[in-house]
C-alpha cells in the first residue's frame, strides 16, 4: 500500500499485493482526508487501501529495550507483536469505516481504538462498497466490525501489559513512536501453494473505493471489494503464522500465556477470511488508474483444483519440517528464526509501506530484529 501522511492526518493510499515501485510517479498525487470515507454520491473517498494511520518519523525513541520485571527477549517479541497489532488495528479500522453505512453496523465495538484511547464513531461508510463486500457474505459487516474490534483488544492488552510490568513502550507510544506526534507527507522456498486469483500477484490492486466514480461503475466496485476479501485473508494469516513462530522464543511462562492465547484468534480471522473470499464471482475487470487487471474465475467449478475449491475452511495438508515426512495439516510457517524480520518483509512485500520514511522503516526493522534475538534462557543456539 502507498500512503502519505501529514500532520492535519490526510493520506492516499494504494494496494499492491505483489509489492510495489517505492519511485512510483503516484507520490505527488492530491491527498484526501482520511476519515472522509464516501458517505454519499457527492463525497470523495480515500484513495485505494488501508494501511497504518500513525506513523513515526523518528526510530528509536528511547534506545531502552528494558523489559522491567520481564526479560529482555520477552518483552522485545511482546513489543514487536504489540506493533504488529497496532497496524493491524488501524488497516482494519479503515476497512470498517467504509462498510458501516447506515442502516448496517453502528456501533457493537467493546474495545477502544488503541491510537485514541477513545471508541471509534461510525463514518456513515459507503452503501455500493459494502453491498459489493456483501456479494462475499451477508454478515461481511459484521464480520469485519468483529475483526477490528478483535485487533483494537490485542493491541490495547499487549501495551497494557508490557505497561504493568514496567517494560518500556516508547517506541509504540511515545512521542516518535507508533502513536507519536510527527507524521509524514505522506517461508520455505521449496514449497508454493496454487493461487486462487494470480493476477492478484501482478501489479497493483485497489482495495477501498478512492472516488465516488469506483463506487460508481459496478464491476469496478465488485473487483474492489472482491480484492479486499482477499486481502482480509493475507492480513489474518501473517498473524495466525506469527504468533506460534515467536511463542517459541518466550521465557516467562505467563508470557507464553499472553501469546498462545491471542495467537489462535487470529487463525480464526483468517478461516473467515479465507471462505468468504472464495465466494467471488467470476470477474475481469481493467482498472486504469492502476493499470493492472484482475480476474476472479469461478472456484465452484469441478474443474477447479482441489485445493482451491471454495469451500474448502480447513488447513489444507502440506510438508512439513522434512519432505521425507508424509504431508500434515498445520499453521505454516511456523519456523522461528527470523519469523518477526520475515513478518515486516511480508507486509512491506504488500506494499504496505510504499511511500514511508527510511525512520519509519528502521522502527520496524528495531522491533523485529529485538523480538527475533530473543532465546530461552537454556538455549545457546538458533532455533530452527
Amino acid at each position: 500500500m502507498k500512503k502519505f501522511i501529514s500532520k492535519n492526518g490526510v493520506t492516499s493510499q494504494s494496494q499492491s499485493l505483489s509489492g510495489g515501485n517505492p519511485n512510483s510517479g503516484q507520490a505527488n498525487r492530491p491527498v484526501v482526508g482520511r476519515r472522509s470515507f464516501l458517505k454519499g454520491l457527492g463525497a470523495t473517498g480515500a484513495l485505494l487501501v488501508p494501511a497504518t494511520a500513525l506513523l513515526a518519523t523518528k526510530a528509536r525513541a528511547s534506545g531502552d529495550d528494558g523489559g522491567g520485571k520481564l526479560s529482555k527477549g520477552d518483552a522485545s517479541i511482546l513489543r514487536f507483536l504489540a506493533a504488529a497489532e497496532i497496524i493491524e488495528s488501524d488497516l482494519w479500522e479503515q476497512y470498517w469505516e467504509l462498510s458501516s453505512f447506515t442502516g448496517t453496523i453502528n456501533s457493537g465495538f467493546a474495545s477502544t481504538n488503541p491510537a485514541t484511547g477513545k471508541k471509534v464513531t461510525p463514518t456513515g461508510g459507503n452503501e455500493k462498497y459494502t453491498a459489493a463486500l456483501q456479494l462475499l457474505d451477508g454478515d461481511m459487516p459484521q464480520y469485519i466490525l468483529d475483526n477490528t474490534d478483535d485487533e483494537f483488544s490485542h493491541a490495547n492488552f499487549l501495551l497494557a501489559y508490557l505497561k504493568s510490568k514496567g517494560a518500556n513502550t516508547e517506541d509504540l507510544d511515545g512521542r516518535d513512536g507508533l502513536f507519536g506526534s510527527h507524521f509524514r507527507t505522506l517461508d520455505d522456498p521449496n514449497f508454493k501453494f496454487d493461487q486462487a486469483v494470480p493476477t492478484l500477484n501482478v501489479g497493483k490492486h485497489t482495495a477501498i473505493p478512492r472516488t465516488d466514480a469506483d463506487a460508481n461503475k459496478p464491476d469496478l466496485i465488485k473487483a474492489i471489494a472482491f480484492t479486499a476479501g482477499f486481502h482480509f485473508a493475507f492480513i489474518e494469516i501473517g498473524g495466525t503464522s506469527l504468533y506460534p513462530s515467536l511463542a517459541q522464543r518466550v521465557t516467562d511462562p505467563e508470557v507464553l500465556r499472553v501469546v498462545l492465547s491471542i495467537g489462535p484468534t487470529e487463525a480464526m480471522h483468517f478461516q473467515t477470511w479465507q471462505d468468504k473470499a472464495g465466494n467471488a464471482t467470476p470477474l475481469m475487470v481493467m482498472d486504469p488508474i492502476n493499470n493492472s487487471t484482475v480476474t476472479f474465475v469461478d472456484l465452484t467449478l469441478d474443474s477447479t483444483p482441489a485445493t482451491l475449491r471454495n469451500n474448502l475452511i480447513m488447513p489444507e495438508p502440506c510438508p512439513f519440517l522434512n519432505e521425507n515426512f508424509p504431508i500434515c495439516s498445520i499453521v505454516r510457517p511456523t519456523a522461528t528464526k527470523g519469523a518477526a524480520m520475515a513478518a515486516v518483509n511480508a507486509l512491506t512485500a504488500d506494499g504496505l509501506f510504499i511511500g514511508q520514511t527510511r525512520e519509519f522503516e528502521q522502527l520496524l526493522k528495531d522491533l523485529a530484529t529485538d523480538a527475533d534475538q530473543a532465546r530461552r534462557e537454556s538455549d545457546d543456539h538458533d532455533h530452527h
